[in-house]
């Protein structure tokens, strides 16, 4: 048996989304089902924001989806400029309420995922082309999606 889940990453205006479904036995590997890029229209920010939220609500209602996994937000390292940091925590609130309407929503930290999931840190993950043959099957993943693909291989953990 498997369950219909969406791994999503926001980073800056772009939503990266990937369709999977999961098997329970979390030996077996995720079958990716589809790979999206949403990006947040141009315009007036209240309305692009609206609009990413009934995009993102629509999605996992007529998809069935049982769980979201987003990537949760860290701590920003140094001198990082703090608008775009807050500019995407925006979007990413928007996502992760438009998830709860219809999905069980749970929030992954990528430092946690590199402290608990296996020996490499998410980010090497990320690039390993060995560990996707291995843990997915389906579609071909661009490699600017893994992210949100690995938040559900390691989120479903």
């Amino acid at each position: 048996m498997s369950e219909r889940c969406v791994g999503m990453v926001v980073e800056g205006e772009t939503v990266w989304v990937v369709d999977a479904d999961v098997p329970e036995d979390p030996e077996l590997p995720v079958n990716i089902l589809a790979d999206n890029k949403w990006n947040l229209q141009d315009g007036d920010r209240a309305t692009a924001l609206s609009v990413m939220l009934r995009r993102c609500a629509s999605h996992i209602k007529e998809n069935k989806v049982i769980c979201a996994y987003v990537m949760a937000s860290g701590a920003p390292l140094g001198r990082a400029r703090v608008e775009p940091l807050l500019k995407s925590a925006e979007l990413r609130g928007v996502v992760i309420a438009a998830a709860a309407q219809h999905a069980v929503v749970k929030m992954v930290l990528k430092k946690a995922v590199s402290r608990t999931f296996g020996d490499q840190k998410f980010d090497e993950y990320c690039k390993d082309d060995a560990f996707w043959k291995a843990h997915t099957t389906g579609k071909a993943l661009r490699k600017t999606s893994r992210p949100a693909a690995m938040v559900v291989v390691a989120g479903r953990q």
